[in-house]
């Protein structure tokens, strides 16, 4: 029962953490609002929640993983390809072997392993975090598309390293030729695995559903179930379920560009998905703060046993651990922008220029958040030989350290070196949406005009000029990008029959405008986020119909 209560408290504080965030006079990030909360209910109930690092695993990453994938605009994903390769795969490696090495040689009592599986841990970057913390101030919209497609790919390379780690840590045994062939087969299946999964299951709903119709309630339920499936079957088959979770998620959003699922499905889905993605964000920095006290206690522990008896020795070791891992992403970046200008100016190629608060801005917004903390709380209790997991509570209290520290620098640093910082108008993105809404109107038109010759082909026996006048006033509140209403009438009957045939007509053209904003997404002609957005505008104009 103990637990039960537990679990509800943890849940109100993801509640109240939403309220209270909004009712603080300062920009205060939402997860130290969790943490605090947590912490709260550790010292109420004085008794913490055991957690089984694989079933903490399952739960918490396939869903906000899959979620990421499925939301990511892939329109700056596939532009910024290099980029975002270089730092999350690239940048990941060089902090898990760059911070490695310093902090065992900080940590002599922290196997060498261990500081490995530490660093790539915290090497993964949280965009969630970091986009509410510029809300307030300008971020370059295309930092930020690189910022959210390196954290969807460095959370996929960053628990890879963590886990080849921490096997090394149990066995005892690490080759590094058998390291990456087994990094070769669990990245390449775990992907394969998930776009396989995904299609195959979204075949068999669609053949379902044109069948027997399509239950809202069932559908959202079914994309809830796809990345804990596709996490499963690649974990069976010694892939990576981590990326088999981020592949279907992709996956998942070139298969909604099919336009297939009704209009109140969408909705629906996506205010349970954002409630999905608040509360497991939320319960992991609840948990984090409700388990700090006894991971407090072991890392003071740990930290007695290499000499240093003061405590203090603890925030020397986080603070040392953050400020290497913004100076290793800053040289890392500064390198990467110099060597761009070079490759640039060899091919002749115009230069962007890109100035040191810019790159110092792309530090500070490297905030750790919920994929380290759900990562972290998963290092094994034992050993393969049955010992306790070495300098486990400290490793999780560090990581727990640099989450707290990026997200305050982040917090009070960040939005000065942002201040008066000169952003070039997204020119590109404007003339994007002015073709789809042109391309939407032409399409509700055509939708208009072939709704009209059907009606007119099918109720032969009706007057003919009543659906002819009403498509007219239909196709001029499009033309006129005003809503056009029905005039009153005289005929009670006659004015019901027009606004069915309008109801009619509309939908139509809304169903038109909706698959032609697919299909240039699908070719790639406007973003998909901007397709995705539009839409959910036009199934509200069609839930009010």
């Amino acid at each position: 029962m103990n637990a039960v209560g537990i679990s509800l408290a943890m849940l109100m504080a993801v509640m109240a953490s939403g309220l209270i965030i909004r009712a603080l006079p300062l920009a205060i990030p939402l997860p130290l609002v969790q943490i605090a909360l947590g912490a709260l209910i550790a010292g109420v109930f004085d008794h913490g929640v055991v957690l089984n690092p694989e079933v903490f695993f399952l739960l918490f990453l396939p869903p906000l993983l899959f979620l990421d994938g499925w939301r990511i605009p892939k329109d700056g994903l596939l532009r910024d390809r290099f980029s975002i390769i270089h730092l999350a795969f690239g940048l990941v490696f060089f902090t898990v072997i760059g911070l490695g090495f310093l902090i065992h040689w900080m940590i002599p009592s922290m196997p060498l392993p261990v500081a490995f599986a530490l660093a790539a841990i915290v090497s993964p970057t949280d965009p969630v975090a970091v986009s509410a913390i510029t809300q307030r101030v300008p971020m370059p919209k295309r930092i930020m598309h690189i910022l959210e497609g390196e954290s969807l790919l460095n959370d996929a390379s960053g628990l890879v390293a963590f886990r080849f780690a921490v096997a090394a840590t149990v066995t005892g045994v690490f080759s590094m030729t058998a390291a990456m062939t087994s990094f070769l087969w669990v990245a390449t299946a775990g992907l394969l695995i998930g776009i396989a999964f995904t299609l195959l299951v979204t075949w068999a709903k669609s053949i379902f559903s044109r069948r027997f119709g399509e239950e809202p309630s069932a559908q959202i339920l079914f994309s809830l179930l796809i990345p804990f499936g596709a996490y499963i079957v690649a974990e069976h088959l010694q892939a990576s379920g981590i990326l088999a979770a981020v592949s279907a998620g992709v996956t998942m959003s070139y298969v909604e560009m099919s336009g297939k699922a009704m209009a109140t499905t969408r909705m629906q889905r996506t205010a349970v998905w954002n409630t999905v993605q608040f509360t497991l964000n939320g319960i992991m920095f609840v948990l984090l703060g409700e388990q700090l006290p006894a991971i407090l206690e072991g890392a003071v522990r740990v930290v007695q046993e290499t000499g240093h008896h003061n405590p203090s020795w603890l925030i020397v070791y986080a603070l040392a651990i953050s400020l290497a891992l913004a100076a290793l992403r800053f040289a890392w970046v500064w390198v990467w922008v110099k060597a761009d200008r070079f490759y640039a100016r060899l091919r002749k190629r115009p230069v962007t220029e890109t100035s040191a608060r810019l790159i110092a801005a792309m530090s500070l917004a490297g905030v750790r958040g919920a994929i380290t903390m759900a990562g972290v709380l998963t290092l094994p209790l034992m050993l393969a030989d049955g010992s306790p997991f070495p300098a486990r509570d400290l490793a999780i209290f560090l990581a727990a350290s640099v989450i707290i520290i990026s997200l305050l620098a982040a917090s009070i640093v960040l939005p000065r070196v942002l201040q008066g910082l000169e952003i070039a108008p997204e020119t590109e993105v404007q003339r994007k949406e002015d073709l789809a809404n042109e391309a939407a109107r032409q399409a509700a038109l055509r939708g208009i005009e072939k709704s009209l010759h059907e009606y007119t082909r099918d109720k032969t026996h009706d007057d003919p000029q009543v659906y002819t006048d009403v498509a007219a006033r239909v196709m001029e509140s499009y033309q006129l990008r005003s809503a056009g209403g029905l005039q009153p009438e005289v005929d009670a009957s006659l004015v019901r029959k027009q606004e069915s045939i309008e109801r009619e007509i509309r939908l139509a053209a809304l169903s038109a405008s909706r698959d032609e904003l697919y299909r240039l997404a699908r070719h790639r002609h406007i973003p998909d986020e901007l397709a995705r957005d539009m839409v959910r505008k036009l199934d509200l104009q069609e839930a009010r119909l």
